[in-house]
């Protein structure tokens, strides 16, 4: 059993484990921790840069963590191990919504909280952290931690006094670099002035603590019309999301009726990767290689025909001659037939390297980036990707969250020569992303992925990653907690 625990989503060979523990209760990971040598939290081990696979540590999984309850005033007790779709089922139990759930709806609520994860709603709702209203955590000593928003802030000299159980008190630093202005973030440690100590955690990829549940604010689910709609250029698809989010911002000033919450990108490339059989079952036509679709989320509080007119004289004055594919509130089927076109984009790359990994070489390993930029430099960012790409002779796919800037540029791998060059040429991207004032570590967070260590060291600097170890040894001097996550351990 032990063997299936150890690799991740990035598939990173030459994973090891002392073990794996499937404790049930806050208590039982606090037991664990204590005696344990070293440990490495893991969820849904969704991770696509190597943070779920072990180097040697004891597993503890959060998979027996599953409780879910309902709170007064709009929240929700969600253990660590509630996986996404779960979540939303149970909710929409009581029309109940968690809006900032990431595309891949079988990760472990704990992963997201660990990784500040985000999604398609970014746009609208933001990441994970202003969610996220409550964590139970474990520290490293196997205390028990319960933190809640607003009941402690840093001090103005930039530190957190944290009082464990035992009356010990620690002094840990508030890291002072500058964190990047962009829509979504998950690059090491929150850091700002005063900042609300729950915010240390989330997002410190388990390095500072096990999340082992979360109290999370809902809203009541909204109706929501999905429209599939093609697009004959990277310039075409930027022009009609920027109309889409002005109108979506118009919406919200009580203006209209197109309140968007969602827009993604699949080009043609990645499209050409999917079988045959999806497009059949969304209904729409492969589009050309220069070509591609949008996938755009609309909620909706009155009128359907009302929004259906706004959105096709956005469509019309943006150049968009074909008909969308459009699934109305009430057709389920049709909005899922939708959301498994754009899953297959992924999922039909991944088993495309799987088999690669069989017939090319074990090491051919998934090679994509994670990149954020301001919306107004989108359009540069996306001639700039596909222009490096070229320059270093690789195959390549793009989609991405588009509503909010974030794009992930993916290598088609031939060979292992494909996969060190594309290392390189993610690197030479992240560079100019971060002179776009965007960041190269958007959602899926560092992990253990030597490129993504490479990145955040770049995007703060040596000086940066010594305070993160700063956090690190005044919360985990053992570097007991997934040793080897964000930075190299000592």
């Amino acid at each position: 059993m032990l063997q299936s625990f150890l690799s991740d989503a990035a598939h990173v060979p030459g994973g090891t484990a002392s073990g794996v523990v499937f404790p049930k209760s806050a208590g039982e990971v606090a037991a664990l921790v204590r005696s344990a040598r070293r440990v490495l939290p893991i969820g849904a081990q969704s991770s696509l840069t190597g943070g779920a696979t072990p180097r040697g540590d004891l597993l503890i999984s959060t998979r027996a963590l599953t409780e879910i309850s309902l709170l007064p005033g709009s929240l929700v007790r969600v253990g660590a191990g509630v996986r996404l779709a779960e979540l939303r089922r149970v909710l929409a139990i009581d029309a109940m919504y968690y809006p900032p759930i990431p595309t891949y709806d079988g990760a472990f609520v704990g992963g997201t909280i660990a990784t500040n994860a985000a999604g398609a709603a970014t746009f609208k709702y933001g990441s994970t952290r202003p969610w996220v209203e409550a964590l139970t955590v474990v520290l490293a000593d196997g205390s028990l931690a319960e933190i809640r928003r607003g009941a402690v802030t840093a001090s103005p000299e930039g530190r957190f006094e944290f009082e464990y159980d035992s009356g010990r008190v620690d002094r840990v630093p508030v890291p002072t670099y500058s964190m990047p202005d962009v829509a979504k973030l998950s690059a090491g440690y929150y850091a700002k002035p005063g900042m609300d100590l729950i915010d240390l955690f989330i997002g410190s990829e388990g390095t500072l603590g096990i999340v082992t549940s979360a109290i999370l604010r809902v809203i009541a689910l909204p109706r929501r019309l999905v429209a599939l709609v093609p697009f004959d250029s990277d310039h075409q698809a930027v022009v009609l999301t920027a109309a889409l989010r002005r109108a979506a911002r118009s919406s919200w000033r009580g203006e209209g009726h197109v309140d968007v919450s969602a827009i993604e990108f699949m080009d043609g490339r990645a499209l050409a990767l999917v079988p045959d059989e999806a497009f059949i079952r969304a209904g729409v036509e492969r589009p050309g290689r220069d070509s591609g679709l949008l996938l755009v989320q609309i909620e909706l509080a009155g009128d359907d025909d009302q929004v259906l007119q706004e959105m096709s004289a956005v469509l019309q004055a943006c150049g968009i001659e074909s008909d969308p594919q459009v699934a109305l509130p009430d057709d389920d089927r049709g909005a899922a037939r939708l959301f498994e076109l754009r899953e297959a984009v992924p999922s039909s790359l991944n088993a495309m390297i799987a088999a690669a990994k069989l017939r090319v070489h074990p090491d051919l390993q998934k090679t994509a980036g994670d990149f954020v930029v301001p919306f107004e430099r989108l359009e540069e960012s996306l001639t700039m990707y596909r222009d490096v790409f070229a320059r270093f002779g690789l195959e390549h796919a793009l989609w991405g969250h588009v509503s909010d800037g974030n794009m992930h540029p993916n290598l088609v791998p031939r060979s292992m020569d494909d996969v060190h060059r594309a290392k390189e040429a993610l690197l030479e991207m992240a560079r100019v992303v971060g002179a776009m004032h965007g960041a190269p570590l958007a959602e899926h967070g560092v992990g253990r992925s030597a490129l993504k260590q490479q990145m955040l060291r770049e995007l703060y600097g040596e000086k940066g990653i010594e305070e993160m170890r700063a956090v690190k040894r005044a919360l985990d001097p053992d570097w007991k907690l997934a040793a080897g996550v964000l930075f190299p351990s000592p």
